[in-house]
């Protein structure tokens, strides 16, 4: 695109921006989240705000009501520049801080980096990002941009990002709701509430799928993973009778993800009182490993790894949609659960997302727990950090930035697993990848990976790992079999 059209419509964006009256706190947090990559060469022009007319500015993201940036910056300039990042605040909140504002009604904090540079790399969060120049010499600039919109979704951005859809996708049944058993078990003396969707040993997952007459998948990739990886299960074999995995009392968990070392996948230990010692009911790991240091009863680790997300812990629990009515737009925002009965049925009914697998087969999967911050937040999850330690023990899920819009969680057609039920390679959590259509002409619904990796070979598409600041986007999005009631 002609450099001079890209000024233009950024300057006509941001004197538009500012006439918009301020949307509602619904309306802003309401949004969804998008993929944004693409590389911009532009020149800069007089910068807008007050008191800045002799300076230059070149605006990257524009500031857009109910919309926040996030991402990487790589840039380089035709002289040493500044990079200014903006933050939207109420203006009461002015208080002598360094703002920036075009009519002194709509007010943006400003932070100022001055490497003294004309190119550089950065991590950036906030309302709006440019390059300044102090001086009033236009300079030109080139700028990469890897990085995420929260909330609103300004329209300009079809010209510069290549994420206009040219075509739609409505799958029937995109989104539906599977309730699924709900355990009880301790932790530090307490009650916690989980479920468990996968054994990493096919004889537990046979076991457990009876006694809770719910299918419980075989995850032999999870087997693989270190145990200084995962959270640990304390499971009795004996003692006295109850709800926990092997039919004694509640399994106790070594933490909740209010911990910074909690995953969803942990580690079953056995334990087992000792012949002749009196049994008593323990809910806590220091109890446990208290008994064990007096020889009262003894403990094994198994190797067998469960995924065992946990739904309500002591603190906290999953968050709760407001709207229980799921649809192309609202299923991957705002929390993945629908219903928590741990009353009477001690059941949870989840959002299940719809997606391909490898093979091209209808598949559905539940999200329970993701990281980092932002994607976590977006899908209504607390953020679990620990989940990147598992990303060499996850399966590839890929998902869309552009092309055919649809029901996947950036607004995109759905997403195709690289690995399906049965294969060895499965795993309950998943690394995110994008995909993205170099050309949204060329656009075209894939349905499995031989598509996306014949797409790859004609250079029409590029996938790339989902980074946010650099971190892996980790999910622990366990396949769950539909029931017939549901199907």
């Amino acid at each position: 695109m002609n450099r001079f059209l890209i000024v233009g419509i950024v300057a006509a964006v941001v004197g538009i921006i500012f006439s918009i009256p301020l949307l509602s706190d619904n309306l802003a947090s309401a949004g969804t989240v998008k993929k944004i990559q693409f590389t911009q060469t532009i020149t800069s022009s007089e910068d807008p705000g007050i008191g800045h007319s002799n300076e230059q500015l070149a605006m990257i993201l524009a500031p857009n009501n109910g919309t926040l940036y996030d991402g990487t910056l790589t840039y380089t300039a035709s002289e040493p520049v500044q990079i200014v990042v903006l933050h939207k605040i109420d203006k009461s909140d002015s208080k002598g801080q360094p703002v920036w504002t075009v009519d002194n009604n709509t007010i943006y904090a400003e932070t100022i980096l001055d490497s003294g540079s004309n190119s550089g790399t950065l991590d950036f969060a906030g309302s709006a990002i440019g390059i300044h120049s102090t001086n009033s010499t236009q300079f030109t600039a080139t700028a990469s941009i890897d990085g995420w919109i929260r909330g609103t979704t300004p329209e300009f951005f079809g010209n510069a990002t290549q994420m206009i859809s040219v075509n739609s996708l409505k799958l029937s049944r995109a989104e539906i709701p599977v309730t699924i058993p709900l355990h009880e078990g301790f932790y530090n003396g307490k009650t916690v509430y989980y479920i468990i969707t996968d054994s990493s040993s096919s004889a537990d997952a046979s076991q457990i799928s009876s006694n809770q007459n719910w299918k419980v998948q075989t995850a032999p990739l999870l087997a693989q993973a270190p145990q200084s990886s995962l959270s640990k299960v304390y499971v009795f074999t004996n003692g006295a009778t109850g709800n926990g995995t092997d039919g004694f009392q509640n399994d106790v968990f070594s933490d909740t993800p209010s911990s910074q070392s909690y995953t969803p996948v942990s580690l079953v230990v056995h334990v087992k009182w000792g012949i002749g010692r009196t049994t008593q009911i323990l809910n806590s790991t220091k109890d446990i490993l208290a008994a064990n240091a007096t020889g009262k009863l003894t403990l094994t680790s198994t190797g067998t790894v469960l995924n065992m997300p946990q739904v309500v812990w002591p603190d906290g629990q999953m968050s709760i949609r407001s709207d229980k009515q799921l649809t192309n737009q609202n299923s991957y925002t705002g929390g993945q659960i629908l219903d928590i009965d741990n009353a009477t049925h001690k059941s949870v009914t989840f959002a299940a997302h719809r997606a391909w697998g490898p093979d091209g087969k209808t598949i559905y999967y539940i999200v329970t727990s993701g990281t980092p911050q932002g994607p976590a937040k977006m899908m209504g999850l607390i953020n679990t950090p620990a989940l990147t330690m598992l990303s060499s023990y996850a399966r590839d899920l890929y998902h869309f930035s552009n092309g055919i819009s649809g029901a996947g969680p950036f607004g995109f057609q759905e997403g195709i697993s690289g690995a399906q039920l049965g294969d060895t390679s499965y795993s309950p959590i998943c690394k995110i990848s994008m995909v993205s259509w170099n050309n949204d002409k060329n656009a075209a619904l894939l349905e499995n990976l031989d598509d996306i990796n014949f797409e790859k070979s004609q250079g029409t598409i590029t996938v790339q790992p989902a980074l946010v600041y650099n971190n892996n986007y980790i999910i622990d999005c366990p396949i769950i079999e539909i029931p017939k009631s549901n199907s």
